[in-house]
């Protein structure tokens, strides 16, 4: 099958938004592949040579407008044929490589996990070596790479009107999961139609919580099936890797996120086995791990994960 092909350009972008009302670059049917190519970074944040910056970035910074600042460059929307509202777009990342040779990292004051413990803006560039999957940290530590995302989208509702990239919501956006690497499967609620799906906000590696609000920022290449789920109903966004369960829910308050996704755990074991939801909840404690997804975007994060061996046998 074909795979087709987006790359970032001044063309194919936008900057620091979503909306529902942005026309799509590219239309492919349902269950077909795509590849993106995403950059990251302003004007203020490349790095001197040697490293290499892609014209696509810097024609970027020349003709694109940001129309929300701060914000992340993504590219889309790519339209999914027949995507409808209450569908349920599954989005397959099937492949994820570098697309730069450099990513960076900033510290700054009033930012992060701890806004008032840094006096100065202190911005890093970190060299990467895609054969050996590392990046080279200023002090002389090598950091193994394991690249994801930090954004990946439908369009919001309509009635949202013109919304900013950073805080992550029902429509995904800026997740942040460092479990969303190639291989793992996002369900998203789609809310337009033909869905309209973005990614950007390429990460070489990032712990969870993204403390000081930046992992290692860089652009990616990645190959997504997107297939419509007519079968599916959701209200968040959740996620399978190989071996586990992920549901999220995103908030500013870091204990109504564990309260909603905790919940949706529940709910998706009791639809998987049959079990009641005492039962549900059982098991979560004793088996399900709750994880910070990140604290800095505005709305918090936290995804919890489950084994999926634990979901193979229906109660009789």
């Amino acid at each position: 099958m074909t795979i087709s092909r987006l790359d970032a350009s001044a063309e194919t972008v936008h900057w620091g938004y979503f909306e529902a009302g942005l026309a799509p670059h590219l239309t492919i049917a349902s269950g077909e592949r795509v590849t993106l190519s995403t950059v990251s970074g302003g004007p203020e944040q490349l790095p001197p040579p040697p490293l290499n910056v892609p014209p696509a970035l810097s024609e970027i910074h020349e003709r694109v407008t940001r129309r929300i600042v701060p914000g992340h460059i993504c590219t889309g929307p790519v339209a999914v044929r027949g995507a409808k509202p209450g569908q349920v777009l599954q989005v397959d990342i099937e492949e994820i490589g570098l697309h730069y040779d450099w990513g960076y990292n900033v510290v700054r004051p009033l930012a992060g996990a701890l806004p008032y413990d840094f006096d100065e803006t202190r911005l890093t560039h970190i060299p990467l070596d895609a054969e050996r999957n590392t990046g080279q940290l200023p002090w002389g530590m090598e950091i193994p790479l394991r690249p994801f995302f930090g954004v990946m989208a439908v369009a919001p509702p309509p009635a949202w009107g013109t919304i900013s990239t950073l805080p992550p919501r029902q429509n995904g956006g800026n997740l942040d999961n460092k479990e969303l690497v190639a291989g793992t499967t996002l369900y998203l609620p789609i809310f337009v139609e033909d869905a309209l799906f973005s990614a950007g906000d390429g990460h070489g590696v990032q712990g969870d919580g993204e403390v000081c609000i930046t992992a290692i920022e860089t652009g990616l290449i990645g190959t997504f099936r997107l297939t419509v789920r007519d079968d599916m109903k959701l209200t968040w966004p959740m996620a399978e890797t190989p071996t586990h369960v992920m549901t999220m829910a995103f908030d500013p308050d870091l204990d109504d996120c564990v309260v909603i996704a905790l919940r949706l755990m529940i709910d998706l074991i009791c639809a998987r086995t049959g079990i009641d939801r005492y039962q549900a909840h059982t098991l979560c404690s004793l088996a399900a791990d709750l994880r910070v997804t990140q604290v800095v975007n505005g709305n918090k994060g936290i995804h919890v994960m489950l084994e999926k061996k634990l979901l193979e046998k229906t109660i009789a």
